[in-house]
């Protein structure tokens, strides 16, 4: 039977009478099915065994048409991998070649990342690739990098000891620290306790000294005017005068103008302009402003004024016998009644200055367009930039903007048209 086969095949071979060996005259490879003989390879004129198998195992050593495929597809992906390191180096060495001896800075983020993917790919991969470093910089990160994993550096720079208070909590101490000068360290502590800041009165005590803020003791030593002005805001009234010239039939003139404020509110009241405040002038001007019905200065307690000698005695006089008291200032001292006087400022520089008067009757009407100007369209830094008295389009976000003129666009307010 072999030598049945063998006939049939292109193979010159002989086989001894056993059918046991065969003498190969040419190589090549040769399948059998059934109980045949199968010479898988040889050498001309060896001799090798030949071996019998069923065709269930011929069967297991043939490839199905399935696995042929993925053999195929796995050797073409196989090149295209390696078409791509292929360029991939060609692209490095070009780049290092244009560098020339200059050196590749990388950050860490970039030296951590090389330094895990070198590691993977191992030194041997490392030299066959083309790479800006060398393999041994590469996997010199990565000691780098997993010796910093074990340093406990992290742990070494917390320092030991209580932790750092909180920055609002110190912004907290300092504020009512400021805002209260009587209340010391426990009161404080208190205090922030109240709304949820637990500290002991010593972290207290610390703060309040590295920020060189003195004990209540000595903080209530130094009490602002400021402070005593904000304490009494509801009974609480200046009054001052400003000066204007005025051209007259008579020549050139200085005209006196008396203003009354109402410091909460920051609301003004003109009381009236003239060339000679005498004294019979500044009577009638105390009856109007302490009149029951619409006097200004109806509830206030008090009223700031300097130590000018137009506020006569009997001024002074007729204001106690209505309820007011006049508190007069230290001489040369216009800070103490600075509302008021920040109010003059911004009628002169806003109105006064840039307009030239020809009688009383022009400055009184350019001051009420002022006065109307500045309680309802004007916003006032020391009311948290809002109006006085403002008007009902205020805040409104519909309708066309329309500016409205006072004293030939001198004054200007932007609003929104009324729907």
């Amino acid at each position: 039977m072999a030598i049945e086969l063998l006939s049939r095949l292109p193979l010159q071979a002989t086989i001894d009478k056993d059918e046991t060996f065969i003498e190969v005259l040419r190589s090549d490879r040769i399948l059998a099915f059934g109980r045949l003989p199968v010479l898988t390879f040889g050498n001309p004129g060896s001799m090798v065994k030949v071996s019998y198998f069923t065709s269930e195992q011929i069967m297991s050593f043939v490839l199905q048409p399935w696995q042929v495929v993925f053999v195929a597809l796995s050797a073409w992906v196989n090149r295209r991998q390696q078409q791509i390191i292929e360029f991939q180096n060609a692209e490095i060495e070009a780049l290092l070649k244009k560098l020339g001896k200059k050196r590749v800075l990388l950050t860490d983020d970039q030296r951590r990342l090389l330094a895990v993917q070198g590691k993977v790919l191992g030194r041997k991969a490392l030299i066959e690739l083309t790479t800006i470093v060398t393999p041994d910089t590469i996997l010199r990160w990565h000691r780098d990098l997993v010796a910093k994993k074990w340093d406990y550096s992290d742990r070494r720079r917390k320092k030991p000891g209580r932790p750092r208070v909180r920055q609002v909590i110190v912004d907290l101490v300092l504020r009512l620290a400021k805002h209260n000068p009587t209340w010391g360290f426990d009161r404080i502590q208190g205090a922030l306790a109240n709304v949820g800041y637990h500290i002991c009165d010593t972290t207290v005590g610390n703060i309040l000294k590295a920020h060189g803020v003195q004990p209540a003791p000595d903080r209530q030593r130094t009490g602002s005017w400021s402070t005593f002005l904000k304490a009494h805001w509801e009974v609480l009234a200046a009054i001052d005068f400003t000066t204007i010239e005025v051209w007259t039939k008579g020549g050139l003139v200085t005209f006196y103008l008396l203003f009354v404020m109402e410091l909460k509110t920051r609301r003004v009241h003109f009381v009236g302009c003239t060339a000679n405040p005498h004294e019979a002038w500044m009577i009638q001007t105390a009856r109007e402003l302490t009149n029951f019905e619409d006097g200004f200065l109806t509830g206030k307690r008090y009223l700031l004024m300097d130590r000018d000698t137009k506020f006569c005695k009997a001024f002074r006089d007729i204001l106690r016998g209505e309820g007011v008291d006049s508190v007069r200032l230290s001489p040369q001292s216009p800070n103490l009644n600075a509302h008021i006087e920040r109010f003059f400022g911004s009628l002169k520089s806003e109105c006064l200055d840039k307009m030239i008067f020809f009688g009383q009757r022009s400055l009184q009407n350019a001051v009420r367009q002022f006065l109307a100007h500045y309680h309802g369209e004007r916003n006032h830094q020391g009311l948290s930039n809002k109006i006085i008295e403002p008007r009902e389009e205020v805040g409104q976000d519909h309708g066309e903007i329309e500016c409205r003129n006072r004293l030939g666009g001198l004054l200007r307010y932007y609003h929104r048209k009324a729907a």
